[in-house]
């Protein structure tokens, strides 16, 4: 009976043993093997990328452009007058506005004049000048026209156009238009009107003071200015 605990000790202590040794070399074994990878790999979210964006082309707004015919656009022409170069010159039956040069020589503009009961004649002088002027339409206009506005500020939308010449104390103005068509026509209440290219060239020449004189509708002339070549 001793002998047999004995030997279940010694048993007992041998495996013991065997199974430290194993634990051991697994230990080891574990520690100089690779890790295997995992059976999937993780990748961070990703935000869903959206379709690229389809750019509209850019529709750009189409600039009203009157070709005038070849009279009415702006020309150096010959011109004899007794005024002094500088002078403004008012031609309403034939629509031509003249800025007298000097030498026999004027620079000619294709104007529009006042319609049927709306031209006048006489001599003023420029008192102001605007660029991009805003509209306050006179009383005597609202009268006639009450749907117009009552102010409109300056701009491409604003009849009096890219600059205005006021003329002595009236409600007269050298001014542009956003209608050019409407040049070498009488449709204004009185005004003068240029395309916004001509009186921006007329507005550049002259000054506060400026001799203007409007010839009346019954005025002839038999040289109208011819170019100079």
């Amino acid at each position: 009976m001793f002998k047999s605990s004995k030997l279940n000790s010694r048993l007992a202590a041998a495996a013991f043993g065997a199974l430290a040794i194993g634990a051991v070399a697994f230990s080891a074994s574990a520690a100089a093997a690779p890790l295997a990878p995992f059976p999937f790999i993780l990748t961070p979210p990703t935000e869903a990328v959206p379709p690229p964006v389809q750019q509209m082309p850019q529709v750009q707004e189409e600039e009203r452009s009157t070709v005038l015919p070849a009279r009415l656009r702006r020309q150096v022409v010959a011109y004899a007058t007794r005024e002094a170069p500088g002078t403004i010159i008012i031609d309403t039956p034939n629509t031509y506005l003249y800025l007298v040069l000097g030498n026999g020589q004027a620079m000619r503009y294709g104007i529009g004049v006042g319609r049927d009961g709306f031209t006048w004649s006489g001599t003023q002088h420029i008192t102001k000048k605007a660029e991009w002027p805003d509209w306050t339409p006179p009383p005597e206009m609202i009268a006639r026209q009450p749907y117009l506005p009552r102010h409109m500020a300056g701009g491409p939308g604003n009849p009096l156009g890219a600059r205005a010449m006021y003329l002595g104390g009236t409600v007269y103005r050298i001014h542009g238009t956003n209608a050019p068509e409407t040049i070498g026509t009488r449709v204004s209440s009185g005004c003068l009107r240029l395309t916004n290219e001509d009186v921006s060239d007329l507005y550049s020449r002259v000054s506060v003071g400026t001799k203007v004189i409007v010839l009346p509708m019954t005025y002839r002339r038999a040289d109208l200015g011819s170019a100079v070549r």
